[in-house]
C-alpha cells in the first residue's frame, strides 16, 4: 500500500479531469479516485492522502458550491490553486471512423458544452453520470458506433481512440482547483511573488457590518478577486463569506486590513496563503467570445 504522503486525492473516476489536473501538477504522487468531494477532502483530514485536488468553480458553470459549505468541517488548508483548460476529446473504440458514429455519451454538462459539433455529426446525445465513467464504459460494453465525450486521458487508460480533440464549441471554459493538505503553513513573504489569501469569516449581525468589515482591504489598498457567500447556518440567520484577497498575511497594508476585518467580524478563518497561478495573469479567452 502506497504511504499517504504520496497519495492526492480527487472525486471522481480515473480519467476525470480533477485526475488530470492531479498528473499536471504532481506528476510523482499516487492519484486515488472518491466518489465525492467529502470522501476525498476527509481522506486528507484523516491523514490516508497527502493531498486534495479539489474543483472550486468553473468559467462557464460557476462555482462548485458544495465546497464552500465542507471546508468549515475540515480543518484543511489550501497551499495552492491550479487552473485546468478544459479540452473535451471525442472518443472511441480503436478503428472508429467519426462517419460510423450513431450515439455519444458523457456528463450533460460536457454534452451542452459540445452541443454544436455533436449536431454537426448528426449523433444522438446520451447522458451520464460522468465523462470518465462514460470512457470507461464504453471500454468494457464495446458497443459499436458508439462514442463518448472525455479527456485524453480518459483515452489513456481505457485504450480508446481520439477521434477529435476540442470537441468544445467554445474555447476558454476552464475550471479552478484548490490543492488542501492538512498542515498548512504562511510561505515566506517574497515581494517577486504574488500571494493569494483565503479567508472564511462571518459577520456580527450589526447594520453595514459586511461593508464595515471589508473596507479595511479597501482603505489598504488590497485588492479583493473573490467574495461568495452562503448560509452555513441551520436558522437561515446567519451568512458566512469566503473571501480570496491579493495579499500576504505578513505585509503591513494586509495586517491592517486584517485587524478592522476581526473588529467587526464574528469569527475568522484564514485558510490559506499560496502563491496566485500565472493563469491570472495570462490573456484569457473571454466566455463571451
Amino acid at each position: 500500500m502506497s504511504d499517504s504522503n504520496d497519495i492526492i486525492a480527487y472525486q471522481g473516476y480515473p480519467g476525470a479531469y480533477s485526475h488530470l489536473s492531479c498528473t499536471r501538477v504532481f506528476p510523482e504522487m499516487k492519484a486515488h479516485a472518491c466518489e465525492s468531494f467529502v470522501d476525498a477532502m476527509f481522506m486528507v483530514d484523516n491523514g490516508e492522502a497527502k493531498l486534495a485536488m479539489i474543483p472550486l468553480e468553473n468559467s462557464t458553470a460557476g462555482r462548485v458550491e458544495e465546497i464552500y459549505r465542507l471546508m468549515p468541517k475540515t480543518q484543511l488548508h489550501i497551499i495552492g490553486e491550479h487552473f485546468e483548460p478544459v479540452n473535451h476529446c471525442l472518443l472511441g473504440l480503436p478503428g472508429t471512423r467519426i462517419e460510423d458514429l450513431k450515439t455519444v455519451s458523457s456528463h450533460p454538462q460536457a454534452l451542452a458544452q459540445c452541443d454544436g459539433n455533436i449536431k454537426a455529426l448528426g449523433i444522438t446525445p446520451i447522458a451520464a453520470l460522468d465523462t470518465a465513467g462514460s470512457a470507461s464504459e464504453l471500454a468494457e460494453s464495446r458497443q459499436p458506433g458508439h462514442a463518448v465525450i472525455a479527456s485524453s486521458l480518459a483515452a489513456e487508460l481505457y485504450g480508446l481512440d481520439i477521434l477529435r480533440e476540442n470537441f468544445q464549441d467554445k474555447n476558454g471554459n476552464t475550471t479552478r482547483f484548490i490543492i488542501l493538505t492538512k498542515d498548512g503553513h504562511v510561505p515566506d513573504l517574497d515581494s517577486e511573488e504574488r500571494f493569494l489569501t483565503t479567508i472564511m469569516f462571518t459577520v456580527r449581525n450589526l447594520p453595514a457590518a459586511l461593508y464595515k468589515a471589508l473596507g479595511g482591504f479597501a482603505t489598504n489598498g488590497i485588492n479583493m478577486v473573490k467574495l461568495e457567500s452562503y448560509m452555513a447556518s441551520d436558522t437561515m440567520q446567519v451568512s458566512s463569506f469566503h473571501l480570496d484577497v491579493e495579499g500576504h498575511p505578513h505585509d503591513q497594508s494586509m495586517q491592517y486590513a486584517l485587524q478592522e476585518l476581526h473588529f467587526f467580524a464574528k469569527s475568522v478563518r484564514i485558510i490559506g496563503t499560496y502563491p496566485a497561478h500565472p493563469f491570472r495573469y495570462s490573456k484569457q479567452v473571454s466566455i463571451e467570445d
